[in-house]
């Protein structure tokens, strides 16, 4: 980072200690700054060399707020926000259900102050994409803002674009985008590894990503992340819609799926009762293009995601430990998967290394294909890099180095031209195996949930962990043990 980008940074960061002392979270200070921040570069582009007309009224522009002072200032800023709410494109989606939570004018004053300061349209995308990319992961971090569940690790992410290796003029999508941590990752794989001309720039800018957000807060900060690393245009059309993806099959089916659906099994809606309480219901989509219907919401998420891609497209997707053992549906939708696509690999990922806790996720690696009488898995391979691993978020965080071997594995240049391996020096444990497609329809309800490691802390009690690694594998359990008991309290009340 160069200096004059960390004195940016660091600028932008000392107002995050003083807001949160009056009350103003991570999460309600980057929804501010991306208000701000998009007003700025608006008034940028009007001008030379740019000269761009764009249809943000000019009694809320950008040289509106930084001509009011004082109390007119904060009833002006609100006024703004509310009034751009309701204009068309990428415009009123940016502002969307906005609010001022900077009630001190002062400081509200300093942060405009700011941003006018410099010039952003100069600075590269990568500097402007670090600095909103920082926030957003120290939002992430905020556990009182929740923001986390729409954090996935970058490294994972990018681990996982590095397999794929979506190539020029293709689409990439994720029908559970969050803050689009994936499109990132897929943009920055597709400009450091090609030669791109003018078309194929374009398309990448314009043309390549498509998502799905429902929360609107969420939704608005994707929308700003992609604008402020070059995707997408200040007056383009919004290429992330609010709409609930699992509700009707995608009307464009796209090369690339790459997804981390919302943790928790079940979908649910939030409704008032007659005595004006709010409950949840859960929702079971009934769609025609399901293999099952099932109320499931990660089970729902690969279903879907299945029918988004073309017939020659890739997915990857991360799933908790359930999408891979559970009976009845799971089951159904798992054995269909492997008839209708190739699931040629499985990443068990170990925990610790999301922000929600308790959570036992794994990436499944799919291609799919057109119809045919015989399944199209043959055999699929599994690496685990969950046993005798142990990762936790701040002291040992997931690196992208750690997940290089799995990728060395995975051979991405010729994923049919793999060896299993045991016991070598970079994989002492034999952590990568094949399993046949016979094999595994086998197996009890057609349970992906393998495993061959031994547990060394379990063999041998000289060997334990660290103390600290012991007690957040103890909150671990304890966590995802308390949501397995909210499921089943959430179960009895909706019976």
């Amino acid at each position: 980072m160069s200096k004059n980008t960390s004195g940016i940074v660091s600028k932008v960061w000392s107002f995050c200690n003083p807001l949160r002392d009056v009350g103003v979270g991570y999460g309600d200070y980057l929804e501010q700054l991306t208000y701000l921040l998009f007003l700025k570069m608006a008034d940028e582009y009007g001008k030379p060399p740019h000269n761009r007309k764009l249809n943000i009224p000019k009694d809320y522009n950008w040289e509106s707020l930084t001509s009011q002072k004082g109390a007119e200032l904060e009833f002006h800023y609100a006024t703004l926000l509310r009034e751009l709410s309701t204009q068309k494109g990428i415009l009123g989606q940016i502002f969307t259900k906005s609010q001022n939570k900077i009630q001190d004018p002062a400081m509200l004053a300093k942060i405009i102050d700011m941003i006018d300061s410099e010039q952003w349209l100069v600075m590269g995308a990568d500097v402007k994409g670090d600095i909103y990319e920082k926030l957003l992961e120290q939002n992430a971090q905020d556990v009182k803002s929740g923001a986390g569940q729409y954090f996935t690790p970058r490294s994972l992410i990018r681990a996982m674009v590095e397999c794929i290796q979506p190539q020029p003029m293709r689409t990439i999508a994720d029908p559970a985008c969050g803050t689009g941590g994936f499109f990132l990752a897929a943009y920055d794989y597709l400009v450091s590894n090609n030669k791109l001309d003018k078309d194929q720039n374009r398309f990448i800018k314009l043309k390549t990503f498509f998502g799905n957000e429902i929360v609107a807060g969420t939704r608005r900060l994707a929308l700003m992340n992609l604008f402020l690393h070059n995707i997408g245009d200040i007056d383009s059309d919004n290429f992330i819609s609010p709409a609930d993806s699992l509700i009707a099959a995608s009307t464009v089916t796209y090369d690339y799926v790459l997804a981390n659906p919302p943790f928790g099994k079940k979908s649910s809606q939030t409704f008032t009762n007659d005595e004006g309480e709010q409950e949840k219901e859960d929702l079971t989509y009934n769609r025609q293009d399901f293999w099952a219907t099932t109320s499931n919401k990660q089970l729902n998420f690969v279903q879907h995601i299945r029918t988004m891609l073309k017939t020659t497209g890739l997915a990857a997707v991360v799933v908790p430990d359930n999408v891979l053992f559970e009976g009845g549906a799971g089951e159904t939708v798992r054995k269909k998967l492997m008839e209708t696509t190739d699931l040629h690999t499985i990443l068990r990922l170990p925990t610790g290394i999301f922000y929600a806790q308790g959570v036992k996720a794994n990436v499944i690696f799919f291609d799919n294909k057109p119809a045919s009488k015989d399944p199209w898995t043959k055999e699929t391979w599994v690496y685990d890099y969950r046993t005798n691993i142990h990762h936790t978020l701040k002291k040992n965080p997931l690196k992208l180095d750690d997940l290089r071997d799995f990728i060395t594995c995975y051979n991405p240049s010729n994923r049919h031209n793999r060896k299993e391996i045991f016991n070598t020096k970079t994989n002492p444990e034999g952590r990568w195996r094949k399993f046949t497609y016979d094999g595994i329809i086998g197996r009890d309800k057609t349970s992906l949930d393998i495993t061959w490691l031994k547990d060394k802390s379990l063999a041998d009690l000289d060997n334990l962990p660290d103390p600290d690694v012991i007690a957040e594998d103890i909150i671990e359990n304890l966590e995802a043990g308390l949501e397995s008991f909210r499921e089943i309290i959430r179960s009895l009340n909706a019976k």
